[in-house]
């Protein structure tokens, strides 16, 4: 059944019947397809029959659909076209694992940051005001723990001041990816217990005006505190007070159930919220019993068990995890914070080690940031847990409420450069240049797991300004150590005998690696190499400028985008230093990079130890070139 829906309109003839065995075969597509592939598995077989509701009540395109966040848009995909495109997903020019204005004028915006969807449709919903169409709804889906963003209720506040027929479907699971916490999750869970209070209040009614004599002034003088009662016994209160009007809950596999209420709710033709209750993982027993995250993002797995095809080595976020513990262990005043990712960061173990000491703030980077201030304002050092990609969304609160008090915050940034199949909203090759402005700030960018580690326990003793430790997705790899060490900043090569220093190579962090493989294959072109870690890239130390001067040019490489990065650090610092050494930056084009492997990522943006050495050795011989030239005129001159 699924090979003939080819759009939503292919939707509108089928029966019950016929949509609970689509919504069983698209269950069977999904799990088989991700599994190939890697994704997120559990959210999109949450919302199959949503899904389906959503494409037979609105009229996609023309009515909006937007998911917040839009992991859980694979579904949407399948029902707009798509289903032949599933064995590409999150492949290299394949269908994307989000939302892409590139494949289908069936989504509006990638929406792969929390929160942000419900902002979009306000925008939207004044456009279509604006300009005259006034027949069109705009559609939100919020879910996985997306409203507890603040920003969401920044867009409620304006929503809720128009007549404009904005529907905001909350897909609620009680999940982001691990267990949604919060005031609002248990206004949520409330919500789910008690579902009736309107049939309570007239049940109610009629027993009192059914008391003889005084029945009707009972009923009065009740109906006068009716608000108390109904905050009382009816959290959608909420809503209702904002002014947007709550459908709710509903069963959100039930598919005629959700579509009869999204029905409903379309023909207010005003701002409401339809509130679904969902269960991540539907329909998949290794995703139901994931206590966890419900397999909310998987990598390459067997359908049958939900187990991995191939064992992992150690990745950077487990020698993170462990480290911190045993960080704790020994100062009681180091806390951590996530927002809402404590699996994904490598929190779990501390939670479950010191659950006094861990905060899970929900989907809300500027408060976690704020909060660590406080945190350290009284006394204590906050490890702030996040991915690269997500310390955007709290620059402000890095900047003036840490960094301007000079507090002690750690942030660890996980999947910092090219993280490659999630794209471009996921690659974390912004934060260098975001932290580079940041006053007082110390960032560190460790090449191996003895580095983070060392890097962690440096960071933590600080105690006069915020730290930042960056480092990639993936397995660590083995340890790579120094030659030497030259105030602080280690020596991982140094030029084979009889070869002049010609280039210093500043490798920044997991790059250190591959700084060494370019060294080698310019060793064989006679190429002298200093390759060295400068372990804290910012404040740029300054044993590299001294170790400059004795170099004919510094190259730096990093995997993050070339404004701003290191490489501009480094230049500046040593013309601050009056050291006249050519510097040439390698690192990520300032552009969005489409999803991809990282390594097929690397290799598009030249960032491979052949591509980098073939442009030193043209660079090289451009100096020596421009050396011979002036040496030929000075002694024109004399």
């Amino acid at each position: 059944m699924l090979e003939q829906v080819r759009g939503p309109a292919d939707l509108q003839h089928l029966s019950q019947s016929q949509l609970r065995d689509l919504a069983q075969e698209i269950r069977q597509f999904l799990i088989h397809k991700v599994a190939a592939t890697g994704g997120h598995l559990g959210p999109n077989l949450g919302v199959v029959e949503l899904t389906l509701a959503l494409h037979r009540v609105f009229d996609s395109p023309h009515d909006p659909i937007i998911f917040d966040t839009g992991h859980q848009a694979y579904v949407h995909k399948m029902l707009t076209g798509r289903s032949e495109d599933f064995d590409t997903l999150r492949s290299k020019d394949g269908l994307s694992g989000y939302p892409s204005r590139s494949e289908s004028d069936h989504d509006w915006v990638e929406s792969s940051h929390a929160s942000a969807a419900l902002s979009y449709a306000d925008g939207l919903a004044k456009a279509f005001e604006l300009t005259g169409h006034r027949n069109r709804h705009v559609v939100a889906v919020v879910g996985d723990g997306a409203l507890t963003g603040g920003m969401c209720w920044e867009a409620l506040n304006n929503i809720a001041t128009s007549r404009r027929p904005v529907v905001i479907v909350v897909n609620d699971n009680g999940r982001s990816y691990a267990p949604t916490i919060g005031g609002l999750a248990e206004h949520l869970a409330a919500l789910r217990l008690q579902p009736g209070y309107e049939r309570v209040l007239e049940e109610g009614r009629k027993a009192v005006r059914g008391v003889p004599l005084i029945g009707e002034l009972c009923y009065q003088c009740i109906h006068s505190i009716k608000a108390g009662i109904k905050d009382a016994i009816a959290p959608q209160v909420m809503f209702t007070d904002l002014g947007i009007k709550y459908v709710g809950p509903i069963d959100g596999h039930d598919e005629h159930a959700v579509e009869s209420a999204l029905r409903h709710a379309r023909g207010f033709n005003a701002p409401v919220i339809v509130h679904v209750v969902t269960r991540k993982g539907m329909g998949y027993a290794p995703a139901e019993n994931d206590e966890a995250d419900q397999m909310h993002a998987c990598g390459v797995i067997d359908p049958e068990t939900g187990l991995p095809t191939k064992a992992s080595g150690t990745s950077w976020t487990s020698v993170f995890s462990d480290e911190l513990i045993s960080q704790a262990a020994k100062r009681r005043d180091v806390v951590a914070i996530t927002a809402a990712m404590p699996g994904p960061t490598g929190l779990s173990a501390f939670r479950d080690r010191f659950p006094d000491r861990f905060f899970d703030v929900g989907i809300a980077e500027q408060h976690a940031m704020t909060s660590a201030a406080g945190l350290a304002m009284g006394g204590l050092h906050p490890v702030v847990a996040i991915y690269s990609t997500f310390l955007n969304r709290a620059f402000d609160q890095l900047m003036m409420d840490v960094a301007l008090h000079k507090l002690p915050v750690t942030m660890v940034l996980d999947r910092a450069g090219i993280t490659g199949p999630d794209g471009a909203s996921h690659n974390g090759m912004w934060d260098l240049s975001i932290l580079g402005i940041i006053p007082g700030i110390r960032v560190a960018a460790p090449r191996d797991g003895a580095r983070l580690r060392a890097e962690l326990g440096e960071a933590l003793a600080v105690n006069d300004g915020p730290t930042a430790i960056r480092f990639p997705k993936g397995d660590v790899g083995e340890d790579i150590p120094a030659v030497q060490r030259r105030d602080g900043v280690d020596v991982l090569a140094v030029p084979a005998t009889g070869l002049t220093h010609d280039v210093l190579l500043v490798a920044v962090g997991s790059f250190a690696k591959m700084a060494l493989a370019v060294a080698e294959l310019l060793r064989s072109q006679g190429i002298g190499v200093t390759v060295v870690d400068p372990r804290w890239v910012l404040p740029v130390p300054e044993a590299l400028a001294d170790l400059a001067r004795d170099h004919k040019l510094v190259v730096t490489v990093e995997d993050n985008g070339l404004h701003g990065g290191i490489g501009s650090s480094v230049s500046a610092a040593l013309r601050h230093a009056e050291i006249d050494v050519p510097c040439r930056d390698v690192g990520v084009p300032q552009q969005f990079q489409d999803h991809a492997s990282r390594g097929e990522v690397l290799a598009e943006v030249g960032l491979t130890d052949r591509h980098i050495a073939r442009q030193i050795t043209g660079w090289v011989a451009a100096i020596g070139t421009r050396s011979a030239a002036e040496d030929e005129v000075g002694q024109t001159l004399d």
